[in-house]
């Protein structure tokens, strides 16, 4: 039988659904996605997309700390853009949170995310235990 836990923290925006912010299955963690929320007032942070994709692996990396990890520990990564010319904004910024070797990903295009955000992440993160 594996080891499953919830894991929350106060850090990231609270789901605003029915799911969790991630759930760590031994050593494996599945990460939600997240968007652009301020987890104090849970609205967009800003409408500029840099400051966007700051937000969400700023929530990202809050529930991988929670995890037991770090955006380091992220395998596999999945990224959601309402508009692709966004792209080389997107992987500027993820320049600036990630070292290599990077996390295996996609860069989905979408007609829509919810609260109108632009930008959304979710992963899946490997911790030593």
């Amino acid at each position: 039988m594996p080891n499953k836990a919830v894991i929350h923290t106060e850090n990231a925006p609270e789901a605003i659904g029915t799911y969790s912010q991630a759930v760590k299955v031994n050593a494996t963690v599945y990460l939600s996605g997240q968007i652009p929320l301020d987890p104090n007032t849970m609205e967009l942070i800003s409408d500029d997309f840099a400051e966007q994709a700051e937000q969400v692996f700023k929530n990202i990396a809050a529930v991988c700390a929670e995890a037991g990890g770090s955006l380091q520990d992220i395998v596999k990564l999945n990224l959601y853009l309402t508009d692709l010319g966004n792209f080389p904004i997107v992987n500027e910024v993820m320049a600036r949170y990630f070292e290599q070797p990077y996390p295996a990903r996609a860069a989905i295009g979408i007609s829509q995310l919810p609260k109108g955000a632009q930008v959304e992440a979710d992963g899946i993160m490997v911790t030593a235990g």
